[in-house]
Formats: structure tokens, sequence, C-alpha cells
């Protein structure tokens, strides 16, 4: 065999691997961008339902103005963020403060029973349920993402076309901490 075929063979197998892991690469990219996609349509769902679910609340308790203006200011903290780590801080901050309106409820019995109110519980429910599958799904595509551009060879790619890692959609230590205990309602 010629050794300029043998070369050229090489360089175009080196080139296949690189076409191969960059588009790669791109794909997984792609996903994660498409994964946040869906946790915004979520969150921009939770977000407009707020005002409806403080509405109703404000009929039955209007002395409770400061639990009505936490999670109405959280929820503008939820609109106004503009990437994963600040959506994540803003979304904390807004769970911590529909428990508290949730545990405010429980001392009316009368906007338990409204239906208005338990329809808005109840849709609030089930986003927070597609909520949270759509944060696996982000969080798995990134931890696909950031494994393949930490992958030898791709790692050698990735950065040289700044392909970088991606944080998870984490909560945080605040909202597990609410998440776990019980609100407290004192009157």
């Amino acid at each position: 065999m010629n050794p300029l075929f043998i070369a050229l063979g090489l360089v175009a197998l080196v080139v296949v691997m690189l076409i191969v892991i960059y588009n790669g690469l791109v794909a997984k990219r792609q996903q994660c961008n498409e994964a946040f996609a869906g946790i915004d349509v979520q969150l921009k769902q939770r977000q407009n339902l707020i005002p409806n679910l403080v509405e109703t609340v404000k009929g039955y308790a209007a002395h409770e103005k400061e639990t009505l203006d936490a999670v109405i200011a959280a929820r503008n903290s939820a609109v106004n963020a503009s990437n994963p780590n600040e959506s994540a801080a803003a979304e904390s901050l807004l769970g911590g403060a529909l428990n508290k309106l949730f545990a405010l409820a429980e001392a009316y019995p009368d906007l338990k029973a409204n239906t208005n109110f338990i329809q808005l519980q109840n849709e609030l429910s089930a986003i927070e349920d597609k909520l949270a599958a759509a944060r696996r799904f982000y969080n798995a595509a990134v931890g696909d993402y950031n494994t393949a551009i930490e992958q030898f060879p791709a790692a050698l790619i990735a950065g040289s076309f700044g392909f970088s890692g991606r944080e998870f959609f984490d909560l945080g230590d605040d909202q597990r901490a609410d998440l776990s205990t019980v609100p407290d309602v004192k009157f």
C-alpha cells in the first residue's frame, strides 16, 4: 500500500471522528436547551395561576396581606429569572411562599371549601407534578451533556469548540428544608 493512501485514510478517519463527536455534543446541548424550555413552559403556567389563587385567597383572608404580598413578590422574581440558576433560586422562594399560602388556607374552612380555590389548587398540583418531571428530564439531559464533554476524546474537542458544562436545576438547600417541614400557622 502506498503510504500516502494510509495517511489520507487516517486523516479522513480523524476528520469523520471529529465530525461525529462534534455533532453528538451539539445534539446533547440542544437536548439541554429543549429540556429547559420544557421547565420554562411549566413555570410560566404555574406563574400564571398564582395571581388567580392569590385573588381567591384575598377574598377570604384580606388581613393576611404579608403572606399574599410574599407570594406575589416571589412570583414576580420567578417571572424575571433569566437563566437556570436564577430560575431555580426564584422557584425555591416561590415554593416556600406557596407552602405558607396553603398553610394559611388551612385556617379558613370556607376558603378550603371554595370551588375556585380547590380547582386552582388542583391545577397547581398538576403543574407541580409536570414541573418535577420536566426538572428530572432537564437534569438527565444536563448529566448526559456534562458527561459527554468530559469523556475522552470528546473533552479535547469540547474545549476547543466552546462547549462548557451546564448547571443542574437544583431547588437548593432552603427549599429542601421547606419541603421537609410542616408550615406553622399561628394567630
